[in-house]
C-alpha cells in the first residue's frame, strides 16, 4: 500500500491549527488526543512538534490533567487575542516566506522577525511585533538561524533562509 500524502501540508496544517482553535470542545478533543499519544509513549516535545504546539504548552496540559482530570482539560476563558491573518493569508504569507525578502522590496538578505514585521505592516496592514513573527516562522516549520546584534535587549533573534537559498 501506498503512503498518502497531503498536497501543501503546509497550509493544510495551518488551517486544521485554524480550526482546532475555533471552538471550545475541539480545543478539548485535541488536549485529549494529545494526552492519548503522552500515555502511548511519547514525550512532551514530540507531541509539541506533532500538533504545532509549544512544549511548555503540553506540559501544562498535564499538570492540569493531573490536578483537576479531565474537566481541568476544559477551559472557562480563552486568553489571548484572535488570530492576525486569517487562513487565506497565511497561505499567502508561506509563499512570501519561500522567497528573499527582497524579491518582495525588504533590504534584508534573509527573513527575520524585524522584517517580517516590516513586510505584514506593508502589505496585509497588520502589525506584529518581532516575538510574534518569530513565532509565525516555528508555526510554519521553517528553519531558523541565529543573528547577534540585531536586537538590543538580547542580542539574538531567530532568522528565517527561504527553502532553495
Amino acid at each position: 500500500m501506498r503512503k498518502l500524502q497531503i498536497d501543501d501540508c503546509g497550509a493544510m496544517r495551518i488551517a486544521i491549527q485554524q480550526e482546532i482553535g475555533r471552538s471550545e470542545e475541539s480545543r478539548y478533543d485535541h488536549r485529549l488526543h494529545g494526552l492519548l499519544l503522552l500515555a502511548a509513549g511519547h514525550s512532551c516535545r514530540e507531541v509539541a512538534e506533532l500538533f504545532g504546539e509549544d512544549e511548555t504548552t503540553v506540559q501544562r496540559w498535564v499538570h492540569r490533567f493531573e490536578e483537576g482530570g479531565l474537566q481541568a482539560l476544559r477551559e472557562s476563558r480563552r486568553p489571548g487575542r484572535p488570530r492576525s491573518l486569517d487562513p487565506a493569508q497565511w497561505q499567502e504569507l508561506e509563499g512570501h516566506l519561500q522567497k528573499s525578502p527582497q524579491d518582495l522590496g525588504l533590504s534584508a538578505e534573509v527573513w527575520d522577525g524585524v522584517g517580517l514585521s516590516e513586510h505584514l505592516q506593508r502589505h496585509f496592514n497588520v502589525q506584529l511585533g518581532v516575538r510574534q513573527c518569530q513565532r509565525i516562522f516555528r508555526q510554519m516549520g521553517l528553519r531558523a538561524q541565529v543573528s547577534h546584534g540585531r536586537l538590543p535587549a538580547d542580542g539574538r533573534e531567530e532568522r528565517v533562509t527561504p527553502q532553495g537559498a
